[in-house]
């Protein structure tokens, strides 16, 4: 493995007053540039340990360290979230009432880009997930296909140097499933980006040089 980008130390997440143990000392170093698939079946802890990783919760106990320094501690976690993280979900939270160009400029109010700047960026991105003829359209006229590829345009907003996708595909049919993983190992590919998918589709979590299963809150393999 390259030096880690990303890595859990002994973490553990706990809701309900401590009655509910979604992860229980999980241990995990992510390479820089490395794409990893973590499967486990329905409340095992692959998205709370996602949600860790990324920095939109915070640990019971334990860390989470990127470049070797402590979220929340040395690594501002607002900043970390705008400018070092991408984020993918199974339901795309796109707003409604804004069309696909403004939905992607808007993960880059949060580093204040002159508003110029932000136009033609997500302008490119659009164009480079082959939605150049959607722009101006807001969600609901788009298919769910259309809808995830301008989350992954919001997603670049930033040039992040992390990809965190949740169930990516977990709304598509089989022919856009396969096209949306193609974009993400693509741009992990040609972007060098670390890129760690969520999923439980085995033939999605198989295809990736590294795959880890999560049950009851710990790694399995």
């Amino acid at each position: 493995m390259t030096s880690p980008i990303l890595e859990a130390r002994n973490l553990c997440k706990s809701y309900d007053d401590g009655r509910v143990q979604a992860l229980r000392g999980v241990d995990l170093a992510i390479g820089a540039g490395e794409y990893l698939a973590i499967s486990g079946p329905s409340g095992s802890g692959k998205s709370t340990l996602l949600q860790l990783l990324g920095g939109l919760d915070t640990p019971t106990s334990g860390e989470v360290l990127f470049r070797n320094e402590a979220l929340g501690s040395a690594v501002d976690l607002d900043t970390y979230r705008s400018r070092q993280v991408g984020f993918i979900f199974q339901a795309f939270y796109l707003l409604p009432t804004l069309r696909a160009l403004e939905n992607v400029q808007v993960a880059m109010l949060a580093v204040n880009q002159d508003v110029n700047h932000r136009a033609a960026r997500a302008e490119a991105l659009l164009c480079e997930m082959g939605l150049e003829h959607r722009i101006r359209h807001f969600p609901n006229e788009l298919s769910a296909g259309e809808r995830q590829r301008v989350a992954i345009a919001r997603a670049l907003a930033n040039n992040p140097s992390l990809l965190l996708a949740d169930e990516p595909t977990g709304n598509l049919d089989s022919v856009n499933s396969a096209h949306i993983m193609e974009i993400l190992t693509g741009l992990q590919h040609s972007r060098g980006m670390t890129l760690v998918v969520i999923t439980h589709e085995n033939d999605i979590a198989n295809c990736a040089p590294r795959h880890i299963r999560i049950r009851d809150g710990r790694i399995e393999s």
